[in-house]
């Protein structure tokens, strides 16, 4: 490949700058998400990417040792549409389920995730239909009521216990942050745990506030008192155009 003269970029057109600035913005989403996924291989477990619902639950739901997976990914009562969500699965050396999470985007352009979720709305597509008579959802948090417009949710969370406590969150974590930002560039990232993740530094949300949702789902048997974790759009993006932290 032949490289002509580099000019510096300070005398290139301003329209020019913005456009080579949207071009690099892959290359290093990319690079960023190799050095995870690698972080991943040496540790093990060779992550996949999907975008069938039916098929991760009928994964998570073989999983014994892990919770059951939320209503709001479950496509039979919360149908989420083609490019509104995804999921990942690692798994280790045997082909055995070593780590799973999932995401979807919520289109808050006329309300915010504190009335998303109170409303059921973020559990059930037709609550009315779906939700028992006694289902609640109470959130407190205060900026629940600011986030709003494209909000991207990450949950489902599970790691393997052989697997826990050597990093796989953090990297599972940050697998998704990339993978998030290149699909949906969202205005918010957020999600939702108990107050013991914070205690024992299980994530690393820049963000967190109690009062996040105070859940009673009756048929599913889900009673939580979580926190909220969540960053905007922009430091998701300055997350990702930082240097990697692998420690």
């Amino acid at each position: 490949m032949t490289l002509t003269t580099p000019r510096p970029l300070m005398c290139l057109p301003e329209e020019t700058e913005q456009k080579m600035s949207r071009l690099l913005d892959p290359l290093h989403l990319s690079r960023f998400l190799r050095i995870y996924d690698d972080s991943a291989s040496r540790m093990g477990i060779r992550v996949t990417v999907g975008f069938d619902f039916h098929e991760y639950v009928s994964i998570t739901n073989s999983l014994s040792a892990k919770n059951k997976t939320y209503p709001n990914f479950q496509p039979d009562v919360s149908p989420i549409q083609t490019g509104d969500g995804y999921w990942i699965i690692g798994f280790g050396k045997n082909n055995d389920v070593a780590l799973v999470g999932a995401a979807r985007l919520y289109r808050l352009s006329q309300t915010n995730f504190a009335e998303h979720l109170e409303s059921l709305k973020a559990f059930y597509a037709n609550p009315s239909r779906d939700a028992h008579p006694q289902d609640r959802c109470l959130c407190t948090a205060p900026a629940a009521r600011r986030i709003s417009g494209k909000v991207a949710y990450h949950g489902d969370l599970w790691v393997r216990q052989d697997f826990r406590g050597q990093g796989m969150v953090k990297i599972a974590t940050r697998i998704m942050r990339g993978v998030t930002f290149g699909m949906w560039d969202p205005d918010f990232l957020c999600s939702l745990a108990g107050r013991w993740s914070l205690d024992k530094k299980v994530y690393d949300p820049l963000h967190n506030e109690p009062g996040g949702a105070e859940l009673h789902l009756v048929r599913e048997d889900i009673v939580d008192n979580d926190w909220l974790f969540w960053l905007t759009g922009d430091e998701l993006k300055e997350l990702l155009t930082a240097m990697p932290d692998l420690a």
